[in-house]
């Protein structure tokens, strides 16, 4: 086959993008990089030109993304994501099509779930997908305790009015984490390391798996009973046909009076509509929502939840701590390589 070809659609940001691109040359690869969301193209340019190739392109817009990656008839062999850009089955069956000298093979995601593949027409195609589970565990576990945090304490709205000059008291007094019961629906790394650092803060914590998840997590009856009796319920499942809509009217009624909901997972887990009219309304039992992954983000972002005082959005940052990305962005070059040189055992693989 020759040198592999790999294409970043997205740069990782600061020094990890040298890390990433050193052990993606140290496997034998041939590397070409879309500098549409490098923060400086002229220096990554001048440092990198003659080892790496380069193209400019919104990954995010599918006729650019194609246009993109087969100009030209050439192709890659493997393209990388980091910020999950959609690769639905039109930009599969161009990759991998017959006039493509070199055939899309593997997909990358640095970081933990692949719903931005669709993995059916990935399937029929020959696709591979990886990506790396766990890789943004710790960073999103802490990140969800801050949302809480936040909330239980009203710290945005008590820094807007201190940047006003304005000297706010608590309409009422705030509660204790350890006053407070956690309900984690998904007991993958992620809601594990929630479980943990909870439990450590005083917080009674129970747990509702798709599979028996085992361990030190009491398990829930049910969604329902879960959200029944926990005063805080963060979601740490994927985003799959059977998850998709899984929060919506019914299961937000169910939640006990004063709740707050987190959602650190993905954004079509939850109905957004029904959310905001359950924030909306002074007597619905949920109190408050944190909500860092949207139905639709980056370009296309959009919610009913704007403008809602007590929902505390955030554009999708809950994994990015230098640690948890430096080990996703290595992590999937490794993957992506042994991949391309047909090493599947040990590669995480998601099928449809």
């Amino acid at each position: 086959m020759g040198q592999a070809r790999v294409l970043l659609l997205d740069a990782a940001p600061g020094e990890l993008l040298g890390r990433e691109l050193e052990r993606l040359l140290g496997h034998g690869l041939a590397v070409t990089l879309n500098l549409r969301r490098v923060d400086d193209p002229a220096a990554v340019r001048a440092e990198w030109g003659g080892r790496v190739g380069f193209t400019d392109f919104d990954a995010f817009d599918e006729s650019a993304l194609i246009a993109g990656t087969v100009r030209d008839g050439i192709g890659y062999h493997a393209v990388k994501s980091r910020a999950g850009v959609p690769l639905r089955a039109a930009f599969l069956a161009a990759a991998t099509g017959p006039g493509v000298a070199h055939r899309l093979r593997v997909v990358g995601r640095a970081g933990a779930g692949t719903d931005h593949v669709e993995l059916a027409a990935a399937a029929r195609h020959g696709v591979v997908v990886t990506h790396t589970p766990g890789s943004n565990a710790d960073a999103v576990a802490e990140f969800a305790l801050a949302q809480l945090l936040a909330l239980l304490r009203n710290l945005p709205a008590h820094n807007a009015a201190a940047h006003q000059g304005r000297w706010t008291a608590p309409a009422a007094p705030a509660r204790e984490l350890s006053e407070l019961s956690l309900g984690i629906v998904g007991l993958g790394r992620i809601g594990r390391a929630l479980a943990g650092r909870a439990a450590a803060l005083g917080m009674a914590v129970r747990g509702l798996s798709r599979r028996p998840a085992g361990g030190p997590v009491p398990p829930a009856e049910s969604l329902t009973a879960l959200l029944a009796t926990s005063d805080v319920v963060s979601l740490h499942l994927p985003l799959t046909p059977q998850t998709r809509g899984l929060i919506g009217r019914a299961e937000l009624a169910a939640l006990r009076p004063g709740a707050v909901l987190l959602n650190t997972a993905r954004g079509g887990i939850v109905d957004e509509q029904a959310l905001a009219e359950a924030l909306a309304d002074p007597a619905h039992p949920l109190a408050a929502a944190a909500v860092d992954t949207f139905e639709h983000e980056h370009a296309a972002f959009a919610s009913p939840l704007f403008g809602l005082s007590n929902a505390l959005l955030t554009p999708h940052l809950a994994g990015m701590t230098r640690s948890a990305m430096a080990t996703a962005a290595l992590r999937c070059a490794d993957q992506v390589a042994a991949l391309l040189a047909d090493r599947p055992d040990g590669v995480p693989v998601v099928t449809c």
